[in-house]
């Protein structure tokens, strides 16, 4: 089991780390021997880090290691930091004294990162090891007591107390093991020579060197040290210092000379000739990087050093002279190798980015990212920024960690995906960067509602349409996307005429196509209108509404219905005329109305058949019937006409009358009588003023009230009404809602006739008189006081009848004419 260690912050720092994020809580260490097997447990760091253990499966913890291998993981349901890999600390860490694993721990829901740290301690499972089991001096037997010569040392790949502790050399009479210590901290086993030395006594000594570490148990390692006598030269190069110091860049190129050691031979020819080598058991990675030569000591650069690998050199030279037994000196270089800027910053993501709500608030966290440098000091700094401008920022949360958060209002109708380019810099001269894409998506809310391609519509439907046909397309638009995009069309209730627009209309909820529910009667409703909406399926759902206007377009599908002769007064009209009647007289008129408007209104009269077609004709736009010739004795007395009425629509439609006309003889006297009745005295010319002064104020007051109640009726039918609108017209309490007929009593000399203006107010004015004779005594009307309308209105009851749904709005007109007869007028 792992010692926990948990490093809290200083008050102040941490409040400074709170306010920078707020997901970082604390730092955790854990401590644990190399070598460990797999599965043992390094710690709880649920615990630890003041989780459940359910929660790390809901939360999604993971560990992130910024080591090239995974040797932990994380048992989700215990919460325990398990081993997985072997860790061996010389490999990870060489001779560095502390070892530590950095692990991040990554919570995704929410976001959050913690830093763990690993120390992985040494245990001693590396004995010193020599590079050569063999080694050979040659030692002029010459040479004085006390003199010094360097051994090969061994090399342990552990650390502290496991590390090479001692050295020790068998025993002998003439040699004794002296151990230095370098500048580094290693030892440097030296042989020295304790009493001189007789080749003739003994010409080879054999020794055995062991190096022991100081583990428990410790481990050894030995090599074998033969010492041969040399009988002449006895004098070894000597090395001007015994450490030569050098430094160099990194980015030095090869044959750069690092630096020239130089050692002297006090002997004579070829004895006091040195020559230079690297010292026997050089590893091979300095053979690879530095050569010297071997003439003058030079050492010259011939690989390409790299900081990031290693910082110092230290190399074993070795001076020979060119005696047949050769002597030798010993001295060492030391080379520093000197960081430059050769590395860019690199950015890593320290958790993928995740998708934001458009309306996600400022501060929401979208990614980590983290940053590092192989560089050191300076060279190694890192600053990350973004590159442009985003509604995103940089949040530091702790040693070259950053968290990505939103900064502005996001709109995903604007820009749906953001590519936020991180570069981070390091300090050096010139600093080096590198760059990273981040792909941050925004996720749709519904914050648009559906919007109309019209602000109101208008639609024109011909009556008689069938049922069940289209009408129009609504169409709108929402600039979201999915479900907050889909649009639902719908027709809000009001009210057509009392009835539910439902009981018209049918909207299509998905393409918003409308269909007509019946066939419309443009003689009964002539426009409407209806709100539509349009409303989203996001939640909370949008919506928006328009307008759309419906105009039915009239038909011809009603047929001119007579007014004079009217048909409850039998199937043939009977006139009489005086046979004396001169060309142009009118004998009668016809008067006819057609429910429908404009040109399909428009009626025309035609004399299809007659007795005598050479004695009438029939006006073809007023129906009036004169005679074209003077009636002559040998005309027959009943004269029979039919005469066709028809409109002016596509097709057209039509009616006939029939006309019979008799005539006879002394006719005349009841037109002089009615004449000489005319030259009364002007007194009888003031009451009939008189009675037509009447006549005039009470239609007209009759008029004003039928006007009034319109008016009332319209207004509390528009405040009853939920968004329709029909038009209705109302006349002495008769109700219809479509037709507009002015009835005028009119006399025109001795025929006295009923003036019809038809049509509704879009449509051309029509004008219909039938005409009454005062010689008929078949008349179709009963003539009445010009002051009185109690009789006239039950004529208009019976054109009613022949007329369905018809509005009548009377009038009582005289027209005055030069004639003086016509002023005299029976009460």
């Amino acid at each position: 089991m792992g010692i926990v260690r948990i490093h809290i912050l200083p008050k102040g720092a941490f409040w400074l780390v709170f306010l920078l994020w707020n997901t970082i809580e604390a730092q955790i260490r854990y401590t644990i021997p190399e070598e460990l097997k797999e599965g043992s447990i390094v710690g709880n760091i649920a615990k630890d880090l003041g989780l459940e253990a359910f929660e790390m499966s809901v939360r999604k913890l993971r560990i992130a290691s910024e080591a090239d291998k995974q040797y932990f993981s994380v048992d989700l349901g215990k919460g325990e930091l398990v081993v997985t890999e072997r860790i061996d600390r010389e490999s990870l860490c060489g001779q560095s004294a502390s070892c530590l694993l950095p692990l991040q721990v990554v919570i995704e829901d929410p976001l959050q990162l913690y830093r763990v740290e690993v120390e992985v301690q040494d245990i001693n499972d590396n004995g010193p090891v020599f590079l050569s089991t063999e080694r050979v001096l040659n030692i002029a037997e010459s040479t004085a007591t006390g003199a010094r010569f360097p051994l090969t040392g061994a090399k342990d790949p552990d650390v502290g107390s496991n590390s090479l502790s001692s050295y020790k050399l068998n025993q002998n009479d003439l040699f004794v093991l002296n151990v230095k210590t370098s500048r580094d901290g290693t030892k440097i086993p030296e042989l020295v020579l304790q009493k001189a030395l007789d080749r003739e006594k003994q010409a080879v000594h054999q020794l055995v060197l062991t190096a022991l570490d100081g583990g428990s148990p410790a481990r050894s390692g030995t090599t074998d040290v033969t010492v041969q006598v040399v009988d002449i030269n006895d004098n070894a190069p000597i090395f001007e210092k015994s450490l030569y110091e050098s430094s160099l860049r990194e980015n030095s190129p090869e044959s750069t000379v690092v630096i020239i050691v130089k050692a002297a031979d006090a002997d004579d020819g070829a004895n006091g000739v040195v020559q230079y080598s690297f010292a026997e058991q050089t590893p091979d990675f300095i053979h690879e990087m530095f050569s010297i030569d071997s003439e003058t000591g030079q050492i010259t650069v011939t690989g390409s050093l790299d900081y990031e690998e290693s910082h110092t050199y230290e190399l074993n030279i070795r001076a020979t002279d060119k005696a047949v037994a050769s002597l030798e000196g010993h001295c060492s270089v030391q080379i520093d190798v000197l960081d430059v800027n050769d590395n860019a910053p690199e950015i890593v993501l320290t958790s993928l980015p995740n998708p934001v709500k458009e309306d996600a608030p400022l501060g929401t966290v979208v990614a980590l990212i983290g940053a590092k440098d192989l560089d050191s000091v300076g060279n190694g700094k890192v600053r990350v920024s973004l590159l442009g401008t985003y509604p995103f920022k940089l949040k530091t949360s702790f040693a070259d960690n950053y968290a990505i958060v939103t900064d502005s209002k996001l709109d995903r109708e604007e820009l749906s995906e953001y590519k936020l380019k991180i570069i981070a810099s390091d300090s050096g001269s010139p600093p080096l960067t590198s760059q990273k894409d981040v792909i941050v998506r925004v996720l749709d809310v519904n914050d648009n509602p559906p919007i109309f391609s019209q602000l109101s519509y208008t639609v024109y439907v011909r009556e008689n349409n069938a049922a069940g046909s289209i009408m129009c397309s609504v169409s709108a638009t929402d600039p979201d996307i999915g479900e907050n995009a889909k649009i639902s069309y719908s027709i809000l209730d009001c009210t057509v005429q009392d009835v539910s627009v439902s009981s018209y209309i049918y909207i299509n909820s998905d393409n918003g196509s409308i269909y007509s529910m019946h066939s419309f009667d443009y003689e009964t409703l002539k426009v409407f209108q209806i709100q539509v909406q349009a409303k989203d399926h996001g939640s909370p759902s949008l919506s928006s509404n328009t307008t759309v206007h419906v105009f039915i377009l009239d038909q011809n599908d009603n047929v001119p219905a007579v007014i004079y002769p009217s048909a409850v007064m039998g199937s043939v009209s009977h006139q009489k005329m005086p046979r004396s009647a001169k060309a142009g007289h009118l004998a009668t008129k016809v008067s006819a109305v057609d429910a429908d408007s404009g040109h399909n209104a428009l009626i025309s009269y035609r004399l299809t058949e007659a007795t005598d077609s050479s004695l009438f004709s029939v006006s073809l736009y007023t129906g009036e019937v004169r005679t074209k010739r003077a009636v002559s004795e040998q005309d027959d007395s009943s004269q029979r006409l039919l005469i066709e009425i028809k409109d002016n629509g596509d097709p057209v439609q039509s009616t006939t009358v029939t006309v019979n006309i008799l005539l006879e003889d002394g006719l005349q006297e009841p037109i002089s009588e009615y004449r000489q009745k005319t030259a009364e005295p002007s007194r009888r010319n003031s009451k009939i003023t008189f009675y037509l002064i009447i006549s005039l104020a009470s239609v007209s007051v009759l008029s004003l009230l039928t006007f009034v109640i319109l008016v009332v009726k319209c207004v509390r039918n528009s405040r009853s009404s939920s968004s329709c609108c029909i038009r209705r017209a109302d006349s002495d309490g008769y109700k219809n809602p479509n037709r507009n007929l002015q009835i005028q009593l009119n006399t025109d000399g001795p025929i006295k006739y009923v003036e019809v203006l038809g049509g509704d107010m879009l449509s051309q004015s029509q004008s219909f008189r039938s005409y009454l004779s005062p010689m008929s005594e078949f008349s179709d009307f009963t003539l009445v006081k010009p002051s009185s309308t109690t009789d006239f209105k039950e004529i208009i009851n019976v054109i009613d009848a022949s007329l369905p749904d018809s509005t009548w709005t009377f009038e009582s007109q005289q027209t005055n004419s030069p004639d003086p007869t016509h002023s005299g007028l029976d009460d």
